[in-house]
Parts: C-alpha cells; sequence; structure tokens
C-alpha cells in the first residue's frame, strides 16, 4: 500500500529545509534559456543519491530522470511530473539575503521553486519506490520562458524515457500574486493562452513629408494596419472565446519631414482556443495585404506560432483537485473561474498526453495578493511556505495516479 497523503505532507514538511535552501542557492544563480550549466548541475548533485535512469539534453541542459517502481517495464503506468529552470533577463530589485548574483538576471518567474519542489518530489518518491505500481519520469525543463524548452524535450523523448509513452503529466506553477498563499487553483479546458508573434513590415516610397501625394507613405498604412486589427479583434471573435493583439513594437523613419521608405510593426497575438489561433494566422494576412492594396504600398507579415493554448483535461484536473483535497483541507484548493493570458510551453505536453498543470499562490506574507508584484517583475517575491505543499502535491499525483492507472 502507497503511503498515506497525511505522511506525505509531513514527510515534505521534514525535508523543507532541505528544499529551502535549494531553492534559495538555485535564485542566487539564475541562468536563461536553454543552456543552464549551474543549475543542470545542482539538479544532478541533489539527485545522483537517489538511484535515478538520468538522461540529459543533446541541444539543451535538460535532465530527465526515471524513477523504476516496483511494477516496471512497457505495459506498467507511467506518470510525469515537470519542473521548469529557466530565468529571466530582469534585474532583480528586492531585498532578499538570497538575491540574483547574476547581473540582469533573475528567477522573477518562481522557476526555482519548481525546481525545488520537483527535487524535494523526487527524494520523496525515491524513498516509497517499492510502493509505486509504475513509473515516475521526471522533466526538469530549460527554456520555458520563449525558448521552446518543452518543444525541445518532447523531441529528444522525455515523453517514452521510461520505455513508453507516459499516461498522465502534471506541473506546478506558483504566482507571486494571485489568491490565497499556499492555495492551489486551476480548471479543466483552457487554462493559460496561446502565444504567437506578428511581423509586419510595409514598403512604400519614400519622399519629402511636404509632398505625400507624390510619395506612398508606409507609415499611414502601417497604422491603419494597427487600428483594423483592434477592430478585427472586436468583429470577428465571440466576446466568450477571446483574442487579444497588442502592438509593442512600431519603428518608421528617422526624421519628421521625411517620408520612409518602410514601417515596421511587431504585436503579441493571444487566444484561448486552437481555432482562434488557426483563424487569425489564415485571416490576418488577408486583412494586411487589402489595406495595402488600397494604400498602393506592398507588405510582409509573418505569424508565428510559438506556444499553443494550454489546455487540461477534464479527469486530471479533477484528480488533481481531489488530490490537493486528500492532502490538505478544502480552503487548499479554489476553482479558476477563467484563464490566464500568460502562455505556457507545457501546453505542448498536454498537447500530447492527459494531464493538468496547477496554480500555487506564493503570495508573500502580510501582502495583499492585488497589492503584490505579478510574476515577471524585478520586484517579484516568493513565499518559501509553499516550498513543502509544491513538494507534497507532486508526490501525491505520482503516487495516487500510478495506483489509480494499475488498478484499471
Amino acid at each position: 500500500m502507497i503511503t498515506s497523503p497525511a505522511q506525505i505532507v509531513s514527510d515534505a514538511e521534514h525535508l523543507a529545509p532541505e528544499v529551502r535552501n535549494l531553492r534559495h542557492d538555485l535564485h542566487r544563480h539564475p541562468e536563461v534559456g536553454l543552456h543552464l550549466p549551474v543549475t543542470q548541475q545542482r539538479v544532478l548533485d541533489w539527485l545522483e543519491p537517489l538511484g535515478f535512469e538520468i538522461t540529459l539534453g543533446k541541444d539543451l541542459s535538460s535532465v530527465t530522470a526515471v524513477l523504476r517502481g516496483k511494477a516496471s517495464g512497457s505495459d506498467a503506468p507511467k506518470v510525469l511530473l515537470r519542473g521548469d529552470m529557466d530565468g529571466l533577463p530582469v534585474q532583480e530589485k528586492t531585498s532578499l539575503d538570497y538575491a540574483s548574483q547574476t547581473g540582469n538576471t533573475m528567477h522573477a518567474c518562481g522557476h526555482d521553486l519548481h525546481t525545488a519542489m520537483l527535487a524535494g518530489a523526487a527524494t520523496l518518491l525515491a524513498d516509497r519506490r517499492d510502493q509505486l505500481p509504475g513509473d515516475v519520469v521526471f522533466m526538469f525543463q530549460p527554456g520555458e520562458e520563449g525558448f521552446d524548452g518543452a518543444g525541445h524535450m518532447i523531441r529528444e523523448g522525455v515523453l517514452d524515457a521510461a520505455g513508453s509513452r507516459v499516461d498522465a503529466a502534471f506541473g506546478i506553477h506558483v504566482m507571486s500574486a494571485l489568491g490565497v498563499s499556499g492555495q492551489f487553483t486551476s480548471r479543466p479546458g483552457s487554462i493559460m493562452s496561446s502565444s504567437s508573434a506578428l511581423l509586419v513590415e510595409v514598403r512604400g516610397k519614400g519622399g519629402h513629408g511636404s509632398a505625400p501625394f507624390l510619395a506612398k507613405d508606409p507609415v499611414n498604412a502601417a497604422t491603419q494596419m494597427v487600428v483594423a486589427l483592434q477592430t478585427m479583434v472586436t468583429r470577428r471573435f465571440d466576446v466568450f472565446d477571446p483574442v487579444v493583439i497588442s502592438v509593442g513594437v512600431f519603428h518608421a523613419g528617422g526624421a519628421r519631414n521625411v517620408i520612409p521608405d518602410t514601417a515596421r510593426f511587431e504585436a503579441t497575438v493571444r487566444c484561448f482556443s486552437h481555432e482562434s489561433t488557426a483563424t487569425l494566422q489564415r485571416e490576418i494576412p488577408q486583412l494586411l495585404a487589402g489595406i495595402a492594396q488600397a494604400h498602393g504600398v506592398e507588405v510582409d507579415v509573418e505569424f508565428r506560432p510559438e506556444y499553443p493554448v494550454t489546455v487540461n483535461h477534464e479527469a486530471e484536473t479533477e484528480f488533481a483537485r481531489q488530490s490537493v483535497l486528500e492532502l490538505f483541507d478544502d480552503a487548499a484548493y479554489a476553482h479558476m473561474a477563467h484563464p490566464l493570458a500568460g502562455s505556457e510551453d507545457f501546453s505542448k505536453v498536454l498537447d500530447e498526453v492527459p494531464g493538468a498543470f496547477v496554480f500555487l499562490s506564493a503570495l508573500a506574507p502580510g501582502t495583499a495578493a492585488s497589492e503584490a508584484e505579478y510574476n515577471h517583475s524585478p520586484y517579484a517575491h516568493f513565499d518559501d511556505a509553499v516550498l513543502a505543499r509544491g513538494t507534497a502535491l507532486y508526490t501525491q499525483l505520482a503516487c495516487g495516479k500510478l495506483a489509480e492507472l494499475a488498478s484499471r
């Protein structure tokens, strides 16, 4: 029989000081992107005495660790747990005694907590390997922050690392300004938006600002395109399946009395369904080409999908909710009413296998959620007190799901 949830919580609390020390060490030494040699080595040092089957990434410094249970092999159930490891190019402005020691680099999104909690779960699950009716795959992932780390790991075989495809996958993400500290939240269906990049260059004919009729003004055409995109959002899409297009870059010209040859803008595009993403990818180029033709200019449009919509599977989301309630009390879980407009490459895992993504509030003590600094802020602060809870949930998700799968 697998250890009781109460024992898992007790063991996680007992291990919490070591998990906290790991988290602080990672926070002091953040790394960005796909190549995190210091972080990778710290994870390997933690895992080395646990007796896992370990595979390192070829094109990125990932760590895939397989824990074999008492029942193993291709027919045994398999569960994947994921923790991302990368930081952000942000100059930390907290006054924490474990603040980043690397310039313009910070764990501003809490990935140091994810890595530490998953490492803690690796210890607790290794202690229970003789009770597990299957295998656990630990996915320590670089490059979540815009580098498609999950996609890289999937292509390198993380989902089949135990010998056959995992049956379920779970991820936890801490939030610095959401809910009550220590409370988990999730929802079935779309839980985070897709993200795509829109890159547009308008080519016209430059001229003197006093005689626009002798030129073909790309600036005017480009501004009309920006406005038309916002109109498209409100008139072409269901308000209950929203789309967000935000232009963050607009470049044209270098002198106020000169009409330039070109204008360029870039936008981020967010959707909450695969269908909306596909519609935008098809129709935005048509819309912008029509405006360009009306203004007598040319346009190049690149719609670059980045991360798909993160879609939780209903059964696994309910399983995660029940797991939280088995570990803690009823107040430990809250249903998320609406998805978040941020994006996640764990979406690519959930497109391949059943699973769920769960948020964990790490709101700093004495801070109201409405006043706390959000993830990615240079002032973002995440409460160490939630580390034991995250460690316990990772552990329970693996134990409980393996037991459920083995009983079928």
